[in-house]
């Protein structure tokens, strides 16, 4: 009798559906948050929600920064020093119903910009997965994956995506290629078992 139970259990083992990372993530509801000043966060941001849909939002905030390059710097720049969080106009309803949270965000001064730290400080993400992508003007990510990881210390935060994208001061706004970066994060969420 026990011979017979080990061996229905090996054969219910073998041939029952196997359940896959990727197909767990497919049943899972996805959110995609960014904030682009130049479209390229954009970009890669619908790039993303072409590959694993889920619910697209643009992060903006209540008061928009200015037009002008350099003004805008030099308020982030106080923003930082004074650790302000400019309020958001975005409002994200029962964002509790989301299992995986992709943050999107250009990187300003090195950091993350503040209008994505007051979406992380104003939002609970505790028990959810979190993956940040980012677009920079050549310089990288700066500090502001590991600030991701910071605000969102009872979620699993997993390996970023970045790319190089415009640069602002030099008046270099859309450089992300469509294609080439479609390419790109495919094989990165290929490489985190979403797809």
């Amino acid at each position: 009798m026990k011979k017979s139970l080990t061996l229905s259990l090996l054969l219910a083992l073998l041939f029952s559906p196997r359940i896959t990372h990727a197909q767990s993530v497919s049943s899972k509801k996805i959110l995609i948050v960014y904030l682009s000043r130049t479209n390229n966060t954009k970009v890669l941001a619908e790039i993303i929600h072409q590959q694993v849909g889920g619910t697209l939002i643009a992060l903006e905030i209540e008061k928009p920064y200015p037009q002008n390059y350099q003004v805008t710097v030099q308020q982030v720049v106080h923003e930082n020093e004074t650790g302000f969080l400019p309020p958001l106009k975005t409002k994200i309803d029962r964002i509790q119903q989301y299992d995986v949270v992709f943050v999107g965000f250009p990187t300003w001064g090195m950091q993350l910009p503040p209008p994505m730290k007051s979406f992380l400080h104003q939002y609970d993400l505790k028990g959810k997965t979190v993956i940040p992508f980012n677009s920079n003007g050549g310089y990288g990510t700066g500090s502001s994956f590991q600030t991701v990881a910071e605000l969102c210390p009872n979620s699993t935060v997993l390996d970023g995506f970045t790319t190089r994208g415009g640069s602002e001061r030099d008046g270099q706004l859309l450089v992300i290629q469509g294609a080439r970066a479609k390419t790109a994060i495919q094989a990165w969420l290929r490489k985190l078992k979403l797809l």
